[in-house]
């Protein structure tokens, strides 16, 4: 069974059908998550340079990033891969309108509640959302997918954490098992990432034939997990940079066996390549800051917005044309998102690295992440609140 696919089955559901939007769990989810994205930066900017009466930190802005619009997209994508790989629905309905409302509570809480308050709303999150996909696994005897769920409770224990680091209750920085929880991501994407980039390369571009080394494949998943926990840890100098190093080759070599040139001319392809190329660019520059040669800043944000962001950009289009009957093909305002976030890091990055022009970059980065995921809403909007096209479900 493919840990990825999610072609749509179309056996029939019981009972009445839901409200398009909770018809599955990528319609709100992705909804949700791209709307949070447009605003919470904006509001982080905002409160860096003084403007408004809303005051947020850094490590609200991380932490929003990661567990509030990244685990949003996470928990969509799986509801919908789920519903594909066991035959089995997953929640929609009131049920998915429920976990839905649980993670907006979340988001509120973070904004306005105390950190004890919000602690207690935004932990149960990620608990409550796992656990309905995991009965569906339990139920069909698919095991093999078993560890997506294992990765999904590593990130509520890291968010637990960071929660328990803010209140002073551990003795530790609460960025720590954010920095954490950047990399059990990434490593979610090594894993999908080299199954689908290959094979969206090779079904779209007749003739390419992406090449996956299994060593290579193996070393890059290694090495990626174990510079994140050096990194959490807070190993520095020649031990972790060597760590951040290895795993930033490993990850370069397993792009180029997947032929990223070749796809130039399809967007949703190279949104994808583009996007993946940013990690192994992220760990030199986490080698480079563990040598004390770079900003930590810099990895942090190629990570976080090149790798996840990018990534996260290409499925949430790319799924949600597939499974609201669409064709996959990238019009203009797919490419300008696309072309946007590309932007916004590389903007990101000469913030990091040129403090001269830090300002100027940052608020222009800040313009560019906005802009790309107001054009999803935009587009995409009435896409996810109406019934598919070609009258499937889902």
């Amino acid at each position: 069974m493919s840990l990825v696919s999610i072609e749509e089955r179309t056996s029939p559901a019981p009972g009445a059908a839901p409200h398009a939007l909770w018809a599955l769990g990528f319609r709100p989810f992705y909804l949700l998550a791209a709307a949070f994205a447009a605003v919470s930066v904006p509001a982080w900017l905002a409160s860096y340079y003084g403007f408004g009466t809303l005051r947020v930190d850094l490590a609200w802005h991380i932490h929003e990033m990661m567990f509030g619009f990244a685990t949003a997209v996470v928990i969509g994508f799986l509801y919908t891969a789920g519903r594909n790989w066991t035959g089995l629905w997953t929640p929609r309905g009131r049920v998915l309108a429920a976990i839905a409302a649980l993670w907006v509570a979340g988001r509120a809480a973070m904004f306005f509640g105390s950190p004890a308050f919000a602690a207690l709303v935004d932990v149960l999150f990620l608990p409550v959302a796992a656990w309905p996909m995991y009965r569906v696994l339990q139920r069909s005897g698919n095991t093999r997918n078993m560890v997506l769920i294992a990765l999904l409770a590593l990130l509520a224990a890291a968010n637990a954490t960071f929660h328990a680091a803010r209140l002073g209750w551990l003795v530790m920085s609460p960025l720590a098992p954010i920095h954490l929880a950047i990399v059990i991501v990434v490593v979610i994407e090594t894993v999908i990432g080299g199954r689908i980039i290959p094979n969206f390369t090779a079904n779209a571009v007749p003739g390419t034939k992406p090449v996956s080394n299994a060593r290579i494949d193996m070393a890059a998943l290694v090495l990626t997990g174990a510079a994140g926990l050096a990194w959490a840890a807070g190993l520095e100098g020649m031990p972790g940079a060597a760590i951040s190093a290895g795993a930033a080759v490993a990850q370069a070599l397993r792009l180029a066996g997947w032929k990223p040139l070749v796809t130039l001319r399809n967007p949703l392809l190279w949104i994808m390549h583009a996007s993946y190329a940013w990690i192994p660019v992220g760990f030199a520059l986490l080698a480079m800051a563990q040598l004390g040669l770079a900003p930590a800043s810099a990895a942090v944000h190629v990570l976080g917005v090149g790798a996840i962001a990018g990534l996260i950009l290409g499925m949430i289009t790319r799924t949600a044309l597939g499974h609201t009957g669409r064709p996959l093909r990238a019009g203009r305002s797919e490419t300008a998102m696309y072309v946007l976030i590309q932007l916004g890091v590389l903007l990101r990055l000469a913030a990091a690295l040129a403090p001269p022009v830090r300002d100027v970059a940052l608020i222009a980065a800040g313009a560019c992440w906005t802009s790309a995921f107001i054009a999803y809403l935009l587009t995409y909007s009435p896409y996810l609140v109406r019934a598919r096209i070609d009258g499937k479900e889902g």
